[in-house]
């Protein structure tokens, strides 16, 4: 049994909400972590024929019946339970903690959610492991001092390394999805991902969107992990697929709101720069991505050329679960200019008495001060309390007043 570290923030949400929706990727362990709620809960699968069928047979019915610490698996295959639920929450909005709804893919959810439950529901997204949950540390203290803007020792101490590079390597190549790390079989790990791809494309894409060209989409899937990390150019994509750049807009949508791509839009608050307003993405799951990549190893990864791109998307990724995990609300972006200047992340959320943080993300052990030049004049426009470069050193190191770098192996 692996702990997830959203536990703890998901038992908060149930105390102050009558309903929280748990979204995220399919196979991210979303049905074991229900399972494991403390209490009386009913469970009801919607991928059962029969709890389903129980369900739709009179929506309304079924929640007078169970309007209590009911679980409902893959809501989004009942689409007829949103506006019952919204009814039975009404009928007795003090008591908090009733409903919890999971969906792994699904935008029509998000939207239901929207339009339907406005201000009775929290919706919480789960993500695979992350590299603490991975290597079963509990969760590390960075996340919630940079949010607090702790005092800057307080925020090096936490900074210290947890885990080994090798361990940080490993999931690197790995990825974060459970199933495999509950095995030491390489052949399970290839053929679990191969398959995964297969469950993706068939169950979850071919129900939410049976028009879909599935055979096109697949090899748009396979072309996207080739641009993992980079500006997205739509137009470029489409030729090379041979379809129209609304298809491209349309299918990159559907990336990102299944949970496979991460959107990372374009900073746009620099008047006085002359920005780069295209937006880059990432596969979320780096472990996806290699074998996507048909990367076959952690040596032939250190020389792939996506090499870079690859260890940026890990980290963008593994610092936004961090942050989700711990409850925080932060929203990332990316920066470059068109003369050339680039801070590879920067996280807008409660980060002290400024509300942007700036991080650069170097594979290398140690940082030249040298090119960290974008970086230090951010953190003095934008009066940051502090900048952020992760790389593979051993321990934290300040490169400047207000920039520290920080080895992955701390988060």
């Amino acid at each position: 049994m692996i702990l997830r570290h959203i536990q703890s923030h998901l038992q908060t949400l149930l105390t102050h909400f009558p309903c929280v929706v748990l979204t995220g990727v399919r196979q991210s362990g979303k049905t074991t972590l229900l399972n494991l709620l403390p209490g009386e809960w009913r469970h009801f699968d919607m991928e059962n024929s029969a709890d389903r069928q129980q369900l739709l047979a009179d929506p309304d019915l079924f929640l007078r019946l169970h309007a209590d610490k009911v679980v409902i698996d893959e809501a989004q295959l009942a689409p007829a339970l949103f506006p019952a639920l919204r009814v039975a929450i009404d009928r007795d909005r003090t008591r908090k903690g009733r409903f919890l709804l999971s969906c792994s893919s699904s935008p029509e959810l998000v939207k239901k959610i929207s339009e339907s439950l406005a201000g009775r529901v929290a919706r919480l997204e789960m993500a695979p492991l992350s590299l603490a949950e991975a290597w079963q540390l509990p969760p590390s203290r960075l996340y919630p001092l940079l949010a607090e803007g702790a005092a800057i020792e307080d925020i090096q101490s936490a900074a210290a390394s947890r885990l080994t590079v090798q361990q940080v390597r490993e999931y690197w190549f790995q990825g974060g999805y459970p199933e495999p790390w509950l095995s030491t079989s390489e052949e399970f790990r290839s053929l679990w991902y191969r398959h995964y791809i297969d469950a993706y494309l068939l169950r979850d894409i071919g129900a939410l969107f049976p028009n879909l060209n599935r055979d096109r989409y697949r090899q748009f899937i396979a072309l996207l992990s080739q641009h993992s990390g980079n500006i997205l150019n739509n137009a470029d994509i489409a030729r090379t697929l041979g379809v129209s750049e609304p298809t491209v807009r349309d299918w990159l949508g559907i990336a990102h709101d299944t949970f496979l791509w991460r959107h990372i839009p374009a900073w746009d608050r620099s008047a006085a720069k002359q920005l780069v307003k295209h937006p880059k993405g990432f596969l979320r799951d780096s472990g996806l991505l290699h074998r996507l990549l048909r990367i076959p190893d952690i040596d032939m990864l250190g020389t792939h050329p996506a090499v870079g791109k690859s260890w940026e998307g890990m980290v963008v990724e593994t610092l936004l679960r961090g942050f989700e995990n711990a409850g925080i609300d932060v929203n990332p972006f990316h920066y470059r200019t068109r003369g050339g200047a680039e801070i590879d992340l920067i996280l807008e959320g409660p980060f002290g008495s400024g509300n942007f943080l700036p991080v650069e993300i170097k594979l290398t052990q140690q940082s030249d001060k040298r090119a960290l030049r974008s970086l230090s004049e951010f953190v003095a426009a934008h009066n940051c309390p502090l900048g952020l470069v992760i790389n593979n050193d051993e321990r934290p190191r300040w490169l400047d007043d207000r920039i520290l770098a920080i080895p992955a192996a701390s988060l």
